[in-house]
């Protein structure tokens, strides 16, 4: 049971205290300063216009700097319907009465046992959440509003202006979408959407062109709409921009996309794109930003799936620039690159260029006891792949890169059993050229696992 004490009273700066709520109020004491209230000076009249269950959801109450005293110690949310016990603790109803159901005979705060279980509302905390949110719920409101108003200024003038000034619209723009969600739907309604797909095509500038991208994966788009962005003019847009742009740029460019393969109507041929691959490699190499090489990762890895792109990748060089590049990769980063190297080896000119290169075994088998289950399962594949290929060359090369003992530590940890599976097939092709003994001392085993 979260355990949550209770302010009795509020200090104030000269050391005094008040104990009534609304006393509080009035003061700012709560941080409200200047809550509605009604004619009477009470809090009643504004407090009553709205639903303080609806609003607390609205406003997202756990981002709020929420007053202590409006929080129930049980549920450690902000109340809406306040009791209060004999002890003098105030708790959410619904909570309150689950904890004396549930045959508690104690106060959950102080621990007290209760000489009386009636539970009595009460109003005027009541009030003073109804207050303290309405004042933040049309604050919020007005904010949005104001928000919304200044987008779609922004979204008129972008039908006018061109240049820099167009730049720097489309910029604060997407700055707005980014620290309010609630922009997305309403640039949609708008005609913000359309507006902003018309400005890509191929007299963009690179300046506007990634300014609007950069809005663009920040929205919710329509099928209507993606199958508008794959017009081959934008896709050729994005390309160069993926090849030339800034580092932010570039991974907007992968979100796009990636966006847009989602969409069934996406057409294999983009992908074949030579400019588009190449640029993904260079972005996926490139050590200075590891939000760049996750974003092309990503994407190589879900281009890669269609069978129809892996005989492009392989001209490309991409074997050869993936294997080098695992090394430097995390655990989570490794798993994306084996898996495309994994769906490599199922092409012949994949695996030839995988035997080919002197790194893919050591490199592969060096990840094996830091990747993720995912990652081990694609290593083991390309191992099994090259080692199926040419055993007498590379089952030995395998051994000696301590494949074995690293096989043993798969098979005796917790991973899924297909896996281990797998690792003890890998072990057994590793063997055939060796008898036992001079195998165990090839493996360079300790002697627990011996």
């Amino acid at each position: 049971m979260p355990q949550f004490q209770q302010p009795a009273s509020w200090r104030l700066e000269g050391g005094g205290q008040v104990i009534d709520l609304e006393t509080a109020v009035k003061d700012g004491i709560l941080g409200g300063g200047g809550l509605p209230t009604g004619k009477d000076g009470t809090l009643g009249a504004a407090a009553e216009k709205f639903d303080p269950k609806k609003m607390i959801e609205e406003l997202d109450s756990a981002a709020e700097d929420v007053p202590s005293v409006f929080i129930c110690p049980i549920s450690l949310e902000p109340m809406v319907d306040p009791v209060t016990l004999c002890t003098g603790q105030t708790y959410e109803r619904a909570n309150i009465l689950k904890w004396l159901s549930l045959g508690h005979l104690t106060c959950p705060t102080t621990m007290q046992e209760l000489w009386d279980d009636a539970v009595t509302p009460n109003r005027t905390l009541h009030q003073l959440i109804s207050a303290w949110f309405s004042q933040r719920y049309l604050l919020v409101k007005k904010r949005s509003e104001d928000v919304q108003g200044r987008a779609a200024e922004l979204v008129q003038g972008l039908k006018k202006i061109k240049g820099q000034a167009r730049v720097e619209a489309l910029k604060e723009l997407q700055k707005m979408v980014v620290a309010h969600p609630s922009l997305k739907n309403a640039l949609a309604d708008s005609g913000g959407v359309a507006l902003l797909s018309s400005l890509l095509g191929p007299f963009t500038s690179h300046a506007v062109g990634s300014e609007a991208i950069a809005i663009l994966v920040n929205l919710s788009l329509d099928s209507d709409t993606k199958a508008s962005l794959m017009q081959p003019a934008r896709i050729s847009l994005v390309v160069d921009m993926l090849n030339e742009g800034t580092i932010d740029t570039k991974i907007n460019c992968t979100r796009y996309i990636e966006m847009l393969m989602a969409e069934k109507s996406f057409r294999c041929e983009f992908m074949l794109s030579l400019s588009l691959l190449v640029a993904l490699l260079r972005l996926a190499k490139d050590k200075r930003h590891p939000n760049g090489i996750a974003a092309a990762l990503n994407l190589l890895e879900a281009i890669c799936s269609r069978e129809q792109v892996r005989s492009s990748l392989v001209s490309v060089g991409a074997v050869t620039q993936l294997v080098e590049l695992l090394p430097n990769l995390s655990p989570e980063g490794s798993a994306p690159a084996l898996h495309i190297l994994a769906d490599l080896s199922t092409i012949p000119e994949g695996l030839s260029a995988l035997k080919d290169c002197p790194q893919t075994i050591p490199n592969t088998v060096r990840l094996l006891m830091r990747a993720s289950e995912a990652g081990v399962w694609y290593a083991l594949s390309v191992l099994w792949a090259v080692c199926k290929l040419a055993p007498d060359e590379c089952a030995s090369l395998a051994v000696e890169a301590g494949l074995p003992a690293n096989l043993l530590l798969v098979i005796q940890s917790g991973c899924n059993p297909e896996l281990k599976q797998r690792a003890a097939e890998l072990l057994k092709l590793c063997s055939l050229n060796y008898t036992a003994t001079l195998f165990i001392s090839k493996c360079k085993l300790t002697r627990t696992i011996q």
